[in-house]
């Protein structure tokens, strides 16, 4: 039998587990804490912690008032939400913060005034344009005495955060955390139309900044900043999602919309091109500058592909840039190559849309030693032997749990959330 007529015998790919524990639609998910952690936010402003060795939830609250658009992590114990409330906040929730909070699920009804973490910054954006935020580490060297108490006190470094202008809605403003302070501005392009910025991703260098934004209007534009309060200067801008798709058949999460409009957009690890995708059926991948030096390639994308599959969103990147994957109005998770942009695999397990998706990070865990867990010397032969039986349990215990956590930090987690309020996780290659 022949390699593609048994790979069509075989049953399609499911999902390891199901997270069920939103009543709302789901709009962002990420892993944090060397993937000891998987965060799920809905269209009612909940947040969900979920331990991936139990699959359990550790801490439950209600972080906006309204949906949450983007969600993300700053250190080991700080995270970052943007809900369409207008706010954007960063949370405090540790391991000691995590044994106060509430365990109760959305689904299950639970009380809007259930506890929260530690409240450290808030800041109040734009979110007419349904717009995520996108940040990045403060490459800017950091005064000596700032620097020296970052690191006494074991604070994660400055970050920078993008969101859409408060005033200019194909503006961008870009903050510094956690001084809170306004760092640069982005003016609308007056030479183009481009309507709102619906995607944003930046990254920073040294003293050099990249700006990436896409528009309502399907371009797709690189800024650049190379001196700290200098003009951004605009190096690229294209086009390539423009055209109506003919295979638009699922209902749009938007009401009212450009059918070229970017939906989403990643850098590759390499950082020397980005990817794009739209409402329409369209995927790109763009050049980006190099980080030192000047502007070599052509002002145009290296690829475009019509995947005839409209509505892709939640475009994310594997850690080693060899895959990425989309979520899909049509209820399908696609994985592409990032070389080549075909299509790899195809995720068939959710009936309605899926908005959002998440890619563990790739790390190299060592082995358990099991030698070291299990087997317990007694320094003291006259010690009783019920004692010595109870901390032969205590120890098999710990080492359960350890070997639960190393393998889920371990696995190739791929998590989609869905408009039906239910997280799929996916172990692929």
């Amino acid at each position: 039998m022949s390699r593609d007529m048994s790979s069509e015998l075989l049953p399609p790919l499911q999902p390891s587990f199901i997270l069920r524990g939103h009543s709302a639609q789901i709009h962002a998910v990420h892993f944090l804490k060397d993937n000891t952690r998987l965060l799920t936010a809905d269209a009612e402003g909940w947040l969900v912690s979920w331990s991936l060795a139990s699959k359990r939830p550790v801490a439950v609250w209600k972080a906006h008032d309204d949906a949450i658009l983007g969600i993300g992590s700053w250190g080991q114990d700080r995270i970052i939400t943007h809900g369409r409330d207008s706010k954007l906040a960063v949370w405090q929730l540790g391991a000691d913060e995590e044994a106060a909070m509430g365990k109760t699920l959305p689904i299950n009804k639970p009380p809007v005034t259930t506890p929260h973490p530690w409240l450290l910054h808030m800041l109040t954006v734009n979110t007419l344009n349904f717009c995520s935020f996108a940040m990045c580490l403060d490459g800017m060297p950091q005064p000596y005495t700032l620097h020296k108490a970052i690191k006494a006190s074991k604070h994660p470094p400055p970050i920078l955060v993008a969101v859409p202008n408060t005033i200019d809605s194909g503006g961008i403003d870009m903050y510094q955390l956690p001084s809170e302070s306004r760092a640069a501005v982005i003016h609308a392009d007056r030479n183009i139309t481009t309507g709102m910025v619906m995607a944003l991703n930046i990254q920073a260098v040294s003293a050099r900044l990249q700006v990436i934004a896409g528009y309502e209007s399907g371009h797709t534009m690189v800024y650049v900043q190379n001196d700290p309060g200098a003009q951004f200067q605009r190096l690229y801008a294209a086009q390539p999602h423009t055209q109506p798709s003919p295979y638009l058949r699922y209902a749009r999460p938007f009401a009212c919309v450009d059918i070229s409009l970017v939906l989403s957009m990643a850098i590759l690890p390499s950082r020397d091109y980005f990817l794009t995708s739209s409402a329409d059926a369209v995927i790109a991948k763009h050049p980006l500058p190099a980080v030192q030096g000047v502007w070599k390639t052509e002002l145009k994308p290296f690829k475009v592909v019509q995947t005839k599959h409209s509505g892709q969103q939640g475009l994310r990147v594997r850690s080693d840039g060899k895959i990425f994957v989309t979520a899909g109005w049509d209820a399908r998770v696609r994985v592409y190559s990032c070389k080549t942009l075909k299509e790899l695999a195809v995720l068939k397990w959710h009936k309605v849309g899926c908005y959002a998706t998440a890619f563990a990070e790739l790390a190299d865990c060592g082995p358990v030693k099991m030698e070291d867990d299990i087997s317990i010397k007694q320094e003291n032969e006259t010690e009783s032997q019920d004692e010595s039986a109870l901390s032969h349990r205590t120890s098999a215990v710990t080492t359960v749990q350890q070997r639960r956590d190393a393998k889920a930090q371990s696995t190739h987690w791929l998590a989609a959330g869905s408009k039906d309020g239910k997280v799929s996780l996916w172990d692929i290659y």
